[in-house]
């Protein structure tokens, strides 16, 4: 009954999870370092395993990403001697089962366990199911999280709020979603929230009687009416006026309406979709948002991740889109140069799959009759930004790469620190980063010493201050975060993941 692998560096804690797998009557394995484990985890087998966050060669934290992506993946509980709450947040954005902070109570961990080899059973019993993915690309574990997720989404009748920056795909996921429901055959219906004017905007959802105001010259039936037996895809809802999201909070909660000018209410039975690149708890906080409208459209929740944070996707992308127009303008189908991969993989990707899609168009004009794209056919404001970060990289911190970490703390920087985040940046990083190839340094050595460069030259840059932190960097809070972890640098004093 259940196999367990428990990867902690503490041989007491080891021998007291193993104790308490035979109480459970399961088998139990345990190893002392993150490398034994994912070597034992690669063998498959394994349903449930503990997984320390400091460990001798690594943080368990790092590690998720991969743990996740094996066939039939463990579920995870984590393990760590220190409460971290962003550590926490990592965890469960990673898809672990639970984070326990050690010591942790023999009966808390005894449910724990049991519940996680259960669940674990649960999905090894239960029938995949076979999304029609058309025009969705991704192979990447973040992008497969999310395929899960719609999977989970398109078997379900529930509100969808789906979120993620600009040109992240959030429509193609809706459309998705709908293709795959048992709405399908029905209308998929958008409404953009950020073009409805405060004239029309009831007009065009709800729809208008014939002189019912100047110009309605004939009944119209509204975008919510046209959803009636599929979905209505909100497009932008962080953009909905205020006073429009009262009246659709009664639509949401009795599918019932009433057309401007008409006397009686009409019924719509759709499915609501959503999606926005706006932080709508940071609206209700501020008051532009509706804290009972956020909880109707958030049933379900999927967050698409940012092109920067799967650039093994760009490869698979870059074929999906080039064929594409290929087939769209009657031409053979063109190869790439791997050069071109090269670049656009060290590329950051602000506009995200858009702006690769745009990208790869500007390439696919510029290339002509060509049969092969090259490096040299991309925009030249993408080889030049590619450039300057590259040769970038190639420098060091003053105090050089392998200088300790400064403590830094992300808490709100004094008035004092606030008027000095004013004054110039500190001194730009200087001197080439240690570069040696016939030592066996590999090109990833170099990458890692540059990233860790950077990193340690951002914390003291920030001052304390995690929003200077991020918009410098260009990273989200949480790939921030795992960073901070990764090179060991500290929060509030202590290393991260101590």
């Amino acid at each position: 009954m259940g196999n367990i692998l428990i990867i902690d560096d503490d041989e007491e804690v080891r021998e007291t999870l193993l104790s308490l797998t035979r109480r459970m009557r399961m088998s139990g394995e345990a190893v002392g370092t993150l490398r034994q484990g994912i070597a034992r985890l690669r063998q498959g087998g394994v349903d449930v395993a503990f997984l320390d966050v400091t460990l001798p060669d690594g943080n368990g934290l790092d590690a998720l990403s991969e743990i996740k992506a094996l066939p039939d993946s463990p579920e995870v509980i984590i393990l760590t001697g220190r409460g971290d709450p962003d550590g926490a947040e990592l965890a469960i954005q990673g898809g672990v089962w639970d984070y326990l902070l050690k010591p942790s109570p023999i009966k808390d961990t005894m449910l724990t366990l049991e519940r996680a080899f259960r669940y674990h059973e649960g999905k090894r019993g239960s029938t995949p199911v076979a999304l029609r993915l058309e025009d969705v690309v991704g192979k990447s574990q973040p992008m497969r999280a999310c395929f899960d997720a719609v999977a989970g989404a398109a078997g379900s009748g529930a509100s969808v709020l789906i979120t993620g920056e600009t040109g992240t795909g959030k429509e193609l996921i809706a459309r998705t979603i709908h293709a795959n429901s048992p709405r399908a055959a029905k209308p998929f219906v958008v409404v953009d929230c950020a073009a409805l004017t405060e004239t029309l905007v009831e007009s065009t959802l709800f729809g208008h009687k014939k002189g019912a105001f100047t110009g309605a010259d004939s009944d119209r039936t509204g975008l919510v009416k046209m959803a009636d037996g599929g979905t209505l895809f909100l497009d932008e809802v962080g953009e909905m006026p205020l006073n429009l999201q009262k009246a659709f909070l009664r639509v949401l909660q009795e599918r019932r309406f009433r057309p401007v000018g008409g006397t009686s209410e009409l019924e719509s039975d759709f499915r609501l979709i959503a999606a926005t690149n706006r932080t709508l708890a940071r609206m209700v906080e501020q008051g532009t948002f509706r804290s009972d409208l956020l909880y109707r459209i958030k049933t379900i929740n999927i967050t698409l991740p940012p092109l920067r944070e799967r650039a093994e996707d760009v490869k698979p992308l870059c074929v999906f889109r080039v064929g594409q127009l290929c087939e769209q303008y009657g031409v053979p189908l063109k190869g790439f140069d791997p050069d071109v991969f090269q670049v656009l993989e060290g590329y950051d990707w602000p506009g995200n799959v858009r702006e690769l899609f745009n990208v790869l168009e500007r390439a696919f004009v510029a290339a002509g009759p060509e049969r092969t794209l090259y490096a040299m056919h991309l925009p030249q404001d993408v080889r030049i930004k590619v450039a300057k970060a590259q040769l970038g990289k190639g420098r060091e911190t003053p105090a050089g790469p392998a200088s300790a970490p400064q403590p830094v703390s992300f808490a709100s920087p004094p008035q004092a620190d606030r008027e000095q985040q004013a004054a110039p940046a500190a001194a730009p990083v200087s001197g080439p980063l240690p570069v040696d190839p016939a030592s066996g340094q590999t090109l990833k050595d170099c990458k890692e010493v540059a990233e860790r460069a950077y990193m340690e030259a951002l914390v003291r840059h920030a001052r304390g201050d995690v929003q200077r932190a991020l918009e410098v960097s260009g990273l989200s809070r949480s790939h921030l975060y795992a960073l901070l972890k990764k090179w060991g640098l500290a929060v509030d004093g202590p290393a991260v993941g101590s």
